[in-house]
């Protein structure tokens, strides 16, 4: 068995934990401090109005007044607590986010190393000069390494809301560079194992992540009371989620085609003369 092949294979199987889909209802959590502040306000006016209803001839009573007092003592721990539960989403949101960047960016690279080897290992074995196109694709990695370097996912969740919106702004851009990256690397690899008679055919992506505007979502998120936050979460976990699963198809269709094709024979070596 080919070891660039084996290595492939591997590479695939981690993608389970690498490329994890998130369910889209987390784009509630940018609504969830409007919603804390709505229901304290209402458990707030309820003691008042009811402390009000149970004012008799002689005013408020001590157990009125002392109900009141309890009321709004509550109501203010009952906002803490919430938002701290609000907090707690929000670290866990980003963690999830930045972590599975991290992942999946270590991933490709480790992936197009590996169709690097394969391409020089059939290229060695049909002595087929692609040196330039192999430049290319390796060139291509190497940026990538570069740019794509690894996110602190547990520092990002324990500052959350001090660096949301950078947070926000390098998953909208590294994602839009990634995936750019990546198809560069593909043309560059479906030129060059047709060079060496292996020709791959997949589906492209569609659609594939758009260049989203950093300012005007910022800007639509304020404008709106963080009402358009709720969608740009939603693209913030969506669009990953498209990319894995269009990549999916990508890999498993490059792998299926890789594994069929028969290892060509070994180049005859002269006779000394």
């Amino acid at each position: 068995m080919s070891i660039p092949i084996e290595n492939l294979r591997r590479d695939l199987r981690t993608r389970l934990e690498s490329d994890k889909q998130m369910s889209g209802a987390w784009a509630i959590v940018p609504l969830l401090p409007v919603i804390v502040g709505i229901v304290v306000f209402v458990v707030v006016f309820a003691a008042i109005f009811s402390a009000i209803g149970s004012v008799g001839p002689s005013g408020m009573t001590a157990t009125g007044t002392s109900a009141l007092g309890a009321a709004l003592v509550g109501s203010i721990f009952l906002l803490y607590f919430l938002y701290f539960v609000v907090l707690i989403l929000v670290g866990i949101l980003i963690f999830k986010l930045v972590s599975r960047r991290n992942t999946h960016f270590n991933r490709q690279i480790l992936l197009q190393e590996d169709l690097i080897s394969m391409a020089k290992e059939i290229a060695a074995k049909k002595g087929v000069d692609v040196s330039i196109l192999l430049n290319n694709m390796e060139r291509n990695v190497r940026e990538a390494r570069l740019e794509e370097t690894e996110k602190n996912a547990t520092l990002y969740a324990l500052l959350y809301g001090l660096v949301w919106l950078y947070t926000a702004y390098f998953l909208m851009k590294d994602f839009f560079k990634h995936e750019r990256r990546e198809d560069l690397f593909i043309n560059d690899m479906l030129r060059t194992f047709n060079a060496l008679g292996v020709p791959i055919n997949f589906p492209y992506r569609n659609p594939p992540i758009p260049d989203r505007s950093f300012a005007l979502y910022f800007v639509l998120t304020l404008i709106t009371g963080s009402i358009f936050g709720v969608y740009w979460v939603y693209v913030l976990v969506t669009d990953p989620n498209n990319h894995f699963r269009q990549q999916m198809l990508i890999e498993d269709t490059i792998m299926a085609q890789l594994s069929g094709t028969p290892s060509p024979p070994p180049i005859p070596s002269l006779s000394p003369s």
